[in-house]
């Protein structure tokens, strides 16, 4: 990010423009909404800055920008339409300390306006830092239609009732309350009667909440997916919306904890094969210690809760504890991995059933059924196999696996930086290591990638024509 988005305070501050053709008008029509004191500099202005002027709405200098017209400025806007004279002026509002922005040119401004949907007080700004004005617009235009223009009023009448509303315990209760109000009961009584009505409408619904008994406790045991963003379900967004409290384990990825609300209490309770973790243990006493104080926690696993996430036991922790509980699949890593490679788990007249390994503990495969597995035409998804891929590989080989069998590994899969490997059951554990995979991978036993993606080696995404 190389501007950081902030919302300045300009009421009762100078903002100067340098300029009187179109790029100045362009800029001023949005910062006449402020209430910013407004100059204009400019020879010979259009006639819209002159009547701008006339009215009261700015003040209008019909001469060129000089040194200490800025002096007391906030802002400054370079919009003379002639790179030499904007650089002129951008140099003296710089010297006198304003916050300069020269007009479509972003390499020499320190700020840069974005698109701005306003239902004032609700303001929405979005910035594409100058790569994608056309996308900006393009959102911006989505978001107007989808705000109603009644928001900035609910907006208003609800921001002089916020001490009312402070009377609610700060946390859930609040928010319930407030998201009730913008959601539903607010826009649906604007609709009946007006601002009275909304008014009137505002202390009714306090005065239930008031009265509303504290919900108690839940958990959510919600699927994270492999590790996309945009691969959550609407379900898992939800509960990341709602939660109190995000216990995560270490394959969740930044850009999905994003996702979760501010206020809410984050907690690593990842695990690490062969290495440090908390135990399983201290995972379910602590879900249940948020859940009985009243939370609504969110108990968040990569990939789904139900493939080798030790759910079992949690939900009897939390049954056991006499707490709600229900459970939000998310897309398996072996879903994700075998899209990255162009192929299905399972096809007609080659393999009718598909195995889900781990290659955590390694005790675990001693009483497997190797011999089946190693039959051709067989597939299996084997997670954390990286450190036992010299194991399932000899076990194979012991019961007769064909050592030219295809095997894929799928590092971060559906990330950005997601790596595949292609190699053979009797290459697997040399080329791992020589590969230097370090992040969660998944090993695909019996399939290799389609010629697209093996040669692409990166998420598949079909283009458009």
């Amino acid at each position: 990010m190389q501007h950081f988005p902030i919302f300045l305070a300009v009421s009762g501050r100078n903002i100067v423009l340098s300029g009187g053709g179109d790029a100045a008008l362009a800029k001023l029509r949005l910062l006449l909404k402020t209430e910013a004191r407004l100059t204009v500099f400019a020879p010979n202005p259009a006639s819209e800055i002159e009547a701008w002027a006339v009215d009261g709405r700015l003040e209008l200098q019909r001469r060129a920008l000089q040194s200490g017209d800025t002096a007391r400025a906030a802002l400054f806007y370079a919009a003379d339409e002639d790179p030499s004279e904007d650089a002129r002026t951008s140099a003296i509002a710089r010297s006198e300390g304003a916050l300069v922005n020269n007009v479509d040119n972003l390499q020499d401004s320190q700020f840069i306006t974005p698109a701005i949907v306003d239902r004032d007080p609700v303001t929405v700004a979005i910035g594409t830092e100058g790569a994608a004005p056309v996308l900006a617009r393009a959102i911006k235009a989505d978001l107007e239609e989808r705000l109603p223009s009644t928001l900035g009023t609910l907006a208003r009448i609800g921001k002089a009732f916020r001490k009312m509303a402070d009377h609610l315990p700060m946390g859930r209760r609040r928010r319930k309350f407030w998201a009730e109000y913008y959601f539903r009961s607010g826009p649906r009584a604007m609709d009946q009667g007006g601002e009275k009505a909304v008014r009137d409408d505002l202390d009714q619904l306090l005065q239930q909440h008031l009265d509303a008994q504290e919900r108690e406790g839940h958990v959510a045991f919600v699927g994270a997916g492999p590790g996309d963003p945009e691969l959550l379900t609407l379900k898992a967004r939800n509960a990341l919306d709602k939660a109190d409290v995000l216990i995560h384990d270490r394959l969740v990825t930044p850009e999905i904890l994003e996702l979760a609300r501010r206020e809410a209490i984050l907690i690593d309770a990842g695990k690490t094969a062969f290495g440090p973790s908390m135990s399983q243990d201290d995972i379910n006493q602590l879900i249940v210690k948020h859940a009985l104080g009243g939370a609504q926690v969110v108990r968040l696993k990569g990939g789904d809760p139900t493939v080798f996430g030790r759910l079992d036991e949690e939900i009897e922790a939390v049954t056991g504890a006499g707490i709600s509980w229900h459970v939000v699949p998310g897309i398996t890593a072996a879903s994700a991995s075998v899209a990255a490679i162009g192929q299905s788990l399972t096809k007609r007249d080659r393999n009718s059933a598909v195995r889900l390994l781990t290659g955590h503990d390694m005790k675990g495969f001693a009483d497997h059924d190797w011999r089946t597995l190693a039959r051709p035409g067989e597939v299996a998804a084997i997670y954390m196999g990286k450190k036992s891929a010299r194991f399932i590989q000899g076990r194979l080989i012991m019961h007769g696996a064909d050592r030219s069998t295809p095997v894929t590994v799928i590092e971060n899969a559906s990330r950005p930086d997601q790596r595949i490997l292609e190699t053979t059951l009797d290459a697997l554990s040399t080329d791992l290591v020589e590969a230097g995979l370090t992040g969660p991978a998944l090993t695909i036993y019996g399939l290799s990638p389609r010629a697209a993606a093996s040669e692409l080696n990166l998420p598949q995404e079909q283009e458009l024509a």
